[in-house]
């Protein structure tokens, strides 16, 4: 039998994306020695990073991870995490967060724009098919807004930007959670890929580290505080395999769906995703302008109806239209599957939402028969680990020393893009960690 291998540390962060990545880096800045390992390796340097083998290679299940109910998930496993198969895209924490729940990061959500320049694009490169979905918006009433983003063209090389740069940037300009690891190496973070966590490891009532298979050898690695930052799916897992029996019972999943039609001009698909969009925060749901990359769509137009696959031919001309739902507590996740019924309320709504989409694909311009609408998605799996049930406004569980600081730890559905509320969440708790 292998060997097994033992690692020492201040600080464990389990999970590189977003909150897990800015934790480290905060930690090790503050000269912690940080452990943070994460599952899937680092692919931004590999021929196949941005191509769509390379999306199959390092996302869950070759991205056919799917809940009982059909919903389709993508869940990159990676350093960096989901940011690294993201639309670029950023808002501010709904208000919400802090008025309800005690979690008030608007002072480290201001200081991260105005450190990585969150802005949207310039208006040349918003593109002429999505903003032709904008101004339709508007002309029916809708305040369309240039969408913030995390992403920076002034350090790009040549690239094409397109809608297959939810694949990953290849071009260098978005930004991902992989340059604060970067930074957290830097300050003297050790990262260790191809890491496994199973559990926690709790002795009187403390966190006293984590246990798994590292490069396929078993480890134990050991350290008075432990972060868990591996996702809405990914957390829960561990919290359960290590007692915590109420991880994991309920979910959210911001459903999405998206609604495509055929106009006359250019569409979208070769047009930077998600540059314009809309927040209805009373019905609960945004929508933005946003298409399957080209060899994804006719998957997805074929799971819409036999007859929709032969619109991939008018992909050129095609519009989109992404509604993404803030949706309500319901399933869970477990060991061996993922479960997200949504409720009448949920589906209401989401008719609501779609409605809307078409008559603005309309109004841009599409003719009523090309449109249609695609099944349904989760695209950030979360509340599974929530404040107020599992751990408290300081992201801290029952046990000492053991933190949560992921998607999993939101208490609702944010309904809008996620990244940086897990930026604020991961230099709020990193600064307390380091305070304390």
């Amino acid at each position: 039998m292998a060997e097994q291998m033992s690692l020492t540390a201040d600080a464990i962060v389990v999970g590189s994306g977003p909150g897990g990545a800015t934790v480290a880096r905060e930690l090790a800045r503050g000269g912690r020695r940080v452990l943070l390992l994460e599952r899937g390796q680092d692919h931004r340097r590999m021929p196949w990073y941005g191509t769509y083998l390379g999306a199959m290679l390092y996302s869950d299940h070759a991205s056919l991870l799917f809940t009982r109910e059909g919903l389709q998930i993508v869940r990159p496993l990676m350093v960096g995490g989901a940011t690294s198969m993201y639309c670029g895209c950023a808002a501010p924490p709904p208000a919400w967060l802090a008025s309800r729940y005690g979690v008030d990061v608007e002072q480290e959500v201001s200081e991260t724009v105005e450190e990585l320049e969150v802005a949207p694009l310039p208006s040349a490169q918003r593109g002429e098919g999505s903003t032709r979905i904008a101004e339709a918006g508007r002309a029916l009433g809708y305040d369309w807004q240039p969408q913030l983003k995390l992403m920076r063209l002034g350090r790009a090389q040549p690239h094409d930007c397109s809608a297959t740069c939810m694949l990953g940037c290849r071009c260098g300009a978005k930004w991902s959670a992989a340059e604060f690891v970067d930074d957290a190496v830097v300050a003297g973070a050790d990262l260790r890929t191809g890491a496994r966590v199973e559990r926690v490891l709790i002795e009187g009532g403390s966190a006293a580290g984590v246990a798994g298979t590292l490069g396929g050898r078993p480890f134990t690695a050991r350290a008075g505080t432990v972060v868990l930052a591996a996702g809405g799916i990914g957390t829960p897992r561990i919290l359960q395999a290590s007692g915590f029996r109420e991880a994991g019972q309920g979910s959210t999943m911001d459903a999405t769906l998206m609604v495509y039609g055929v106009a006359k001009g250019p569409g979208i698909g070769s047009e930077p995703p998600m540059t314009w969009a809309w927040h209805d925060e009373d019905a609960g749901f945004m929508l933005s302008t946003l298409i399957d990359p080209w060899l994804l769509y006719p998957i997805t137009a074929a799971l819409s109806g036999p007859r929709r696959l032969a619109s991939w031919a008018r992909y050129g001309s095609t519009l989109g239209v992404m509604i993404k739902l803030r949706d309500e507590l319901s399933g869970g996740v477990s060991a061996r599957s993922i479960s997200k019924p949504l409720g009448a309320r949920d589906r209401e709504r989401l008719g609501h939402a779609r409605q809307l989409a078409e008559r603005i694909l309309a109004e841009a311009g599409c003719d009523r028969g090309s449109i249609f609408a695609t099944p349904l998605r989760g695209t950030h799996p979360g509340s599974t680990a929530r404040v107020g049930a599992l751990v408290g406004a300081d992201l801290q569980a029952e046990t000492r020393g053991l933190y949560v600081c992921d998607a999993s730890a939101f208490p609702e559905a944010l309904g809008r893009p996620t990244v940086l509320t897990l930026i604020g969440m991961g230099k709020r708790l990193g600064r307390a960690l380091l305070a304390s």
